[in-house]
């Protein structure tokens, strides 16, 4: 069945990047963050506990990027530079069933590592006895790893025409124009040039816009959007992964092998 292959493709990804060691990426947040909070209480008073958060936050947004740009970026060059790509498609396992087993893996992979990362944080935050939102800042590290795993369909569809490191590449550069495409709507108000406006707007559409996923401003104060603002942004991310891979799926297919 088709769910049986998927959980087969999924599963070995999810071993597999393990096995890389991937869980030293929390020993060194958890280095930097402890860094980062002593740091952070000799050059700030009163606010280093909402600094701290900041950091904490943006950290774990910056280290899952990161996996998801270079792992995901080298998922499907790897398998066929092994050639073992072409013992899988053997079997009866779709290049559909390949893209979409290979995102839920790591996507997988980014949720455990997200959810490490912020106990990581809460007991960093405890041990210094700082007050933190618990409910506030696990929302907002469940649309991290909802973002992350936006970005691995992303890193995918690069992978499925171009080399590992210009995937990677090309995921991050979207990662950080995501974050600014929402500016590109505001910026188009003040243009004079219709065109200009047009074209903006079109750059706007074609970006996802990652701001809808990230509540980490506002998130260290104990804020949260409303449950329908809640419900929209996760249905959106959920919508353009979606379409993500179902292009990636369409090159690949049409891919020589």
């Amino acid at each position: 069945m088709a769910l049986s292959r998927l959980w087969t493709v999924s599963r070995n990804v999810f071993n597999e990047i393990f096995r890389e060691r991937i869980l030293y990426v929390t020993a060194v947040f958890a280095l930097g963050l402890a860094l980062a909070v002593v740091i952070l209480g000799q050059v700030s008073a009163g606010t280093q506990d909402k600094i701290s958060l900041d950091v904490g936050m943006a950290g774990i947004s910056l280290f899952g990027l990161m996996i998801a740009a270079f792992v995901g970026g080298s998922l499907l060059n790897k398998e066929l530079e092994k050639r073992t790509i072409l013992v899988m498609l053997a079997k009866p396992i779709s290049r559909a069933e390949f893209i979409i087993g290979k995102h839920l893996g790591l996507s997988a992979v980014l949720f455990v590592l997200v959810a490490l990362m912020t106990l990581i944080l809460f007991g960093i935050m405890s041990i210094n006895q700082f007050a933190y939102p618990v409910g506030a800042l696990s929302l907002t590290s469940l649309y991290i790893a909802l973002q992350l795993s936006l970005l691995t369909a992303a890193a995918l569809l690069f992978g499925s025409f171009t080399s590992s490191l210009i995937a990677t590449l090309l995921t991050i550069a979207l990662y950080f124009m995501g974050h600014f495409s929402q500016n590109l709507v505001i910026l188009s108000q003040k243009m004079e040039s219709e065109a200009v406006r047009q074209l903006m707007r079109f750059l706007y559409l074609i970006f996802p816009d990652l701001s809808r996923l990230d509540f980490k401003n506002t998130a260290v104060y104990g804020m949260i959007p409303p449950l329908g603002d809640l419900v929209a942004s996760a249905f959106y991310g959920v919508i353009y992964t979606v379409a993500l891979l179902a292009i990636a799926t369409w090159i690949f297919s049409r891919r020589n092998l």
